[in-house]
């Protein structure tokens, strides 16, 4: 794949348009939770001086607020629903923080490393409820003007949470599994990423009563998106580089993930395969040996085959495009999001 470094337009224009609500329903928190929550969202340091930045790079907001547009109404109608995904999306990386006992995320210490275990639960679970809160009244940050589909959508996006969360589930109970093959790993990933952001690509027309028709599209674009998007986040996990993630090097292999290249090595039947089964079950693997797990995969075809299935799932995203009756400025949008997800190198 090619590296990409610029940030679609529509990321941009949708970051700036979600940004203030965001932090107007965070302000809806009581203060303790209010200053953890900024905290992880970049806004402020561990002493809750700004940061003067507003993280993340604006993926689900886009979107939310795309799929909007591509339903005939003005972005703002879809802010709502773009504020309830990074609500959900971040109370899972604080819960995900926690049981994955990771110290660092966006090149800094994570939520439960700063404030304990305690509060990052409680703060997940916050953000968590506030998402139902502002999708069910979006009146809250866009006001009047325009009768939102708020139960529909609230419908939609507790469908979506509930598939991550079974995803999560399952990522878990690979964790004590010796064997997990490629087909039940992208199936929990499917659920883990690809249903919210299924429901990122079509919460946005939901709320602006979209037909059904469309609101179907957009949600399989998200879904089949969303594993393009882990796939590739899979790579990273194994071969990005530290400085970009934010992440450890290896850090999948450190935590002896059965991701996509994994499991697709342990799945390929050549030679290796019980050397990699080996140091996979060793509990504290030395950096030697989480360099020899890479170099593994990498042999027994997890890498290319990750890859393949990012490029496969792309095409499969902008496939579902083409059964949604959306301005093709709309499409074009949604295409630049596409490519940028698959192609990022962060």
């Amino acid at each position: 794949m090619a590296e990409v470094t610029t940030v679609p337009d529509v990321m941009t224009r949708a970051r700036d348009l979600v940004a203030p609500a965001m932090r107007r329903s965070v302000d809806l928190l009581n203060p303790e939770l209010r200053n953890i929550a900024a905290y992880h969202l970049g806004w402020v340091d561990a002493l809750g001086r700004s940061t003067g930045s507003d993280g993340g790079k604006g993926l689900r907001p886009a979107l939310a607020v795309l799929s909007a547009e591509a339903a005939g109404a003005e972005g703002r109608f879809g802010v709502p629903g773009a504020v309830a995904i990074e609500l959900v999306h971040n109370y899972s990386l604080i819960h995900d923080d926690v049981m994955d006992v990771d110290r660092e995320r966006r090149h800094r210490p994570t939520v439960w490393a700063v404030f304990g275990v305690a509060k990052a639960i409680i703060v997940g679970d916050a953000l968590a409820a506030l998402a139902q809160q502002v999708v069910l009244d979006p009146s809250i940050l866009v006001g009047d003007g325009l009768a939102l589909e708020g139960h529909q959508a609230a419908l939609l996006l507790a469908d979506a949470t509930a598939k991550m969360i079974a995803g999560q589930s399952q990522d878990m109970a690979f964790e004590d599994r010796e064997h997990v093959s490629f087909d039940e790993c992208l199936a929990m990933e499917a659920g883990k990423t690809g249903a919210l952001l299924g429901c990122a690509a079509a919460i946005g027309a939901v709320l602006v009563g979209a037909p059904a028709a469309t609101v179907r599209a957009l949600d399989q674009f998200g879904v089949e998106l969303g594993i393009s998007f882990q796939a590739v986040d899979d790579l990273l996990g194994i071969w990005g580089d530290s400085k970009t993630t934010g992440k450890p090097s290896w850090s999948d292999l450190r935590q002896h993930k059965k991701s996509l290249p994994v499991t697709a090595a342990l799945s390929s039947g050549e030679r290796g395969v019980d050397e990699l089964l080996e140091l996979l079950a060793t509990d504290q693997l030395s950096e030697a040996q989480i360099e020899r797990c890479a170099e593994l995969v990498e042999r027994l075809g997890g890498r290319d085959a990750t890859n393949d299935l990012a490029d496969s799932r792309l095409r499969a995203a902008l496939a579902a495009l083409d059964g949604a009756e959306i301005p093709d400025d709309a499409r074009r949008q949604f295409v630049e999001i596409a490519h940028f997800v698959v192609e990022r190198q962060f």
